[in-house]
C-alpha cells in the first residue's frame, strides 16, 4: 500500500479537490502535504484574491495599517494547484465530478470547505452605502467610509458588530449598533453574562439601540420601527451568518437544519470520499452529548489536521474530532475570549467583578468545567481550556477566588 491509504473499497486516492480557499480549505491541503500526501491537491476558490485569513479584516485590514491577510504559504513549493475566480456550482457524487464556473473537475476525495456567508438584511440590497463584512473586498469598499469619518449605523450587536464598531470609533467615526433582541450578543451568552458587556459600548462613545428593529434602509439613513430615523453615512449589516451549502443541492449531501453539511465524528459527509470542514459543517461531540456547529476561526484551524489524518491514514484507525470550541474577539479596548459549550452547564461561577477591566466566568456540569468566557484574563482561558479538556473535577469555592490560579482548584 502507497502513502496514501487504500480507501474502502477502491484504489489510493490521486486528487484531492478542496472546495473553499479560506482558513479550512488552506488548512486541509497544507495538513495533507504534512501527512506526506503525494498526490494532487487542487484548491478552489470562488474569490480571485491570493488566500487570505480573515480576521484581520475587521482590525487591521479595515483600518488600513495592513494591505492584506495573505497566508503565509508557499503553494508553489507545496505542489498545490489553486484555482482561484472559480465558483463551485454543484456536486456530482455518481460521477466523483464537482461543477465549477469554468467546468467539471473530477476528485477522488473531496473537502467541502466553502464556509459561510453573511445574512442579508432584508430591503437592503441595492441601497447605496449598505455593507457586509466578509471578504477582502468589503474591508477594501470600507476602508473610505472610515477614513471620511462618516456617521455609521451597525445593525447587529454580535461579535462582528462590536469589533467593527470598535475599529470605526478608533477612526473617529459616529457610530449607533441596532440590535432587535434586548442585549448585544443574545442568543449567545446568558443575560447575566452578556449584561455587564453592554456597558461597554457607551463607554466607547457607541449609540446602542436595543428592542430596536430595522423597518427600512435608504440613502443616507435607517428608519427604525418605532418611527426613529438614524442619519447613515454607512450601514453595516451584522445579523450572522449561514453556511455557504447551496451549492450542494441535489447532490445527495445530508445537510442540517441551518443548511450545514451533516459531518460524523471523522469529519466525512453522507456520501463516500466526501469530507466537510469549517464553518459548512457541524459535527457530533461527545464530549457536549449533541452536534456542534462552530463559526469561529479555531475550528477551521483544527478540523482540517484530523480531515487530513482520515485520507491519508488507516480506514481502521481514523482519527475522531471532538475539541474544546474556542474563539475571540477584540472589542472596545478588551480581549475577550471564550473556551467550551455552556448550554447545558448547571451552575455558574465569577472569578472576579465584571464591573472591573478583567473578569472570567466559568460554567460547571456537576464538578467539570465545561466553557470559559475570559474579559483580560488570558491565563484562565489557557488554563481553563485545558482543564475541560481534561475533564478535571473543580472545587465552586476555589473557582470563584479570582487571585488563585485557575488549576490550583482541581480536587
Amino acid at each position: 500500500m502507497s502513502e496514501q491509504t487504500q480507501e474502502p473499497g477502491g484504489a489510493a486516492p490521486r486528487r484531492v479537490v478542496v472546495a473553499g480557499a479560506g482558513m479550512a480549505g488552506v488548512q486541509t491541503a497544507a495538513a495533507l502535504r504534512e501527512r506526506g500526501f503525494t498526490g494532487e491537491v487542487t484548491l478552489i476558490g470562488a474569490e480571485p484574491h491570493q488566500p487570505y485569513d480573515r480576521p484581520p479584516l475587521s482590525k487591521a485590514v479595515l483600518l488600513g495599517t495592513a494591505e492584506s491577510s495573505a497566508f503565509e504559504v508557499d503553494f508553489e513549493e507545496l505542489g498545490i494547484e489553486l484555482r482561484l475566480g472559480c465558483e463551485v456550482t454543484g456536486l456530482r457524487p455518481g460521477d466523483h465530478e464537482l461543477d465549477t464556473e469554468a467546468g467539471p473537475v473530477p476528485y477522488d476525495v473531496l473537502v467541502i470547505a466553502t464556509g459561510a456567508e453573511p445574512l442579508r438584511l432584508p430591503g437592503a440590497e441595492g441601497v447605496h452605502g449598505v455593507h457586509l463584512l466578509r471578504t477582502l473586498d468589503d474591508a477594501e469598499r470600507l476602508r473610505p467610509v472610515l477614513a471620511g469619518r462618516h456617521d455609521i449605523v451597525v445593525v447587529g450587536a454580535g461579535w462582528i458588530g462590536a469589533e467593527f464598531a470598535t475599529a470605526a470609533r478608533e477612526a473617529g467615526c459616529a457610530v449607533t449598533v441596532v440590535e432587535a433582541e434586548e442585549r448585544p450578543l443574545a442568543g449567545v451568552l446568558p443575560a447575566e453574562v452578556a449584561a455587564p458587556m453592554t456597558a461597554w459600548y457607551a463607554q466607547a462613545g457607541v449609540g446602542l439601540r436595543t428592542h430596536a428593529r430595522v423597518a427600512r434602509v435608504e440613502s443616507g439613513a435607517v428608519l427604525l420601527d418605532d418611527g426613529t430615523r438614524l442619519p447613515a453615512g454607512a450601514v453595516v449589516v451584522g445579523i450572522g451568518a449561514r453556511p455557504a451549502t447551496a451549492w450542494l443541492a441535489g447532490s445527495g449531501i445530508a445537510l442540517g437544519t441551518h443548511g450545514e453539511v451533516l459531518a460524523d465524528a471523522h469529519l466525512a459527509a453522507s456520501l463516500p470520499d466526501v469530507y466537510a470542514v469549517g464553518d459548512c459543517a457541524s459535527f457530533p461531540s461527545a464530549r457536549y452529548g449533541e452536534r456542534l456547529l462552530v463559526h469561529h476561526w479555531d475550528n477551521a484551524l483544527q478540523g482540517p489536521r484530523t480531515v487530513a489524518a482520515n485520507i491519508v491514514g488507516d480506514p481502521a484507525e481514523r482519527e475522531v474530532y471532538d475539541p474544546v470550541p474556542y474563539f475571540w474577539s477584540e472589542q472596545f479596548g478588551r480581549f475577550v475570549q471564550y473556551a467550551g459549550h455552556h448550554a447545558d452547564a448547571d451552575r455558574t461561577v465569577w472569578r472576579g467583578d465584571p464591573a472591573d477591566p478583567a473578569w472570567s466566568v466559568c460554567w460547571l456540569r456537576g464538578d467539570r468545567l465545561v466553557a470559559l468566557l475570559a474579559v483580560g484574563r488570558p491565563r484562565d482561558l489557557a488554563q481553563g481550556r485545558r482543564l475541560i479538556e481534561a475533564g478535571a473535577a473543580m472545587d465552586p469555592e476555589r473557582v470563584a477566588d479570582p487571585a488563585r490560579p485557575l488549576k490550583s482548584a482541581t480536587v
